[in-house]
């Protein structure tokens, strides 16, 4: 869904007491993603470390702890690279580390799912009932009527195909419901909440229109649903 949220090095620092701590220095122009297969894993807190044999040769990574395994191939998303990162928790100071979201994992369970619905889905139709009741609309009408509905609750219903929990404080889930099928208009729109899901998910979700929220380091969505409550 998404790239997402500030950079990778404000998020973590800010979900995290231990990492904040470690004020990392942080290196531009690096790749956007680091993909390779998983030669070590560490837990730590919150957080999975992995060695990478990447196309550039081995490297350290850490993202949100996630159930990875010696052999996956995986990819982490929106990375920054830190130069002499030292994790106290681990006792131990990267010369040089990857953070980033796990997008992708081939054989373990990834922490967020690619954007599209239907992968995120295992392959269900992407279609959902609009949600029935007051101020109900499709995702494909929350974002063509983005400008008239700034500020406004609105009730949407849709399959989560990309979830990324406690990040700032909150969850971040992209929603999806297919009313868009057949034309270029999306119907995929992200939803902050502190509520849980899981992907896969259909939900009904009833939160603020809010447009044009920039973020800054280019992360800018025209239109998102904000301090939303998430019901089966």
């Amino acid at each position: 869904m998404m790239k997402f949220l500030l950079t990778i090095c404000v998020l973590l620092a800010t979900c995290s007491p231990t990492w904040a701590s470690e004020r990392p220095t942080a290196t531009p122009g690096v790749p956007d993603a680091i993909r390779g297969k998983v030669l070590q894993t560490m837990d730590a807190g919150a957080y999975t470390y992995l060695r990478l044999q990447a196309a550039s040769g081995d490297v350290w990574a850490a993202v949100y702890k996630a159930p990875v395994k010696v052999g996956d191939a995986v990819s982490v998303d929106h990375v920054v690279l830190m130069k002499n990162f030292e994790s106290k928790t681990l006792k131990r100071t990267f010369p040089a580390i990857y953070l980033g979201m796990l997008e992708h994992a081939t054989g373990a369970v990834a922490l967020a799912a690619p954007t599209a619905g239907a992968q995120a889905g295992g392959g269900a139709d992407p279609r959902v009932a609009k949600a029935q009741g007051p101020n109900a609309y499709t995702i494909a009408q929350v974002i063509a009527q983005k400008n008239q509905l700034q500020g406004k609750t609105v009730l949407i219903r849709g399959r989560v195909v990309k979830y990324n929990p406690q990040i700032m404080g909150r969850n971040w889930v992209h929603l999806r419901d297919g009313s868009a099928s057949g034309s270029a208009q999306s119907d995929e729109i992200l939803v902050t909440t502190s509520s849980a899901t899981k992907l896969g998910d259909i939900v009904t979700a009833r939160g603020s229109v809010r447009t044009n929220a920039d973020f800054g380091a280019g992360y800018a969505y025209p239109v998102l649903i904000e301090h939303a409550t998430l019901q089966p």
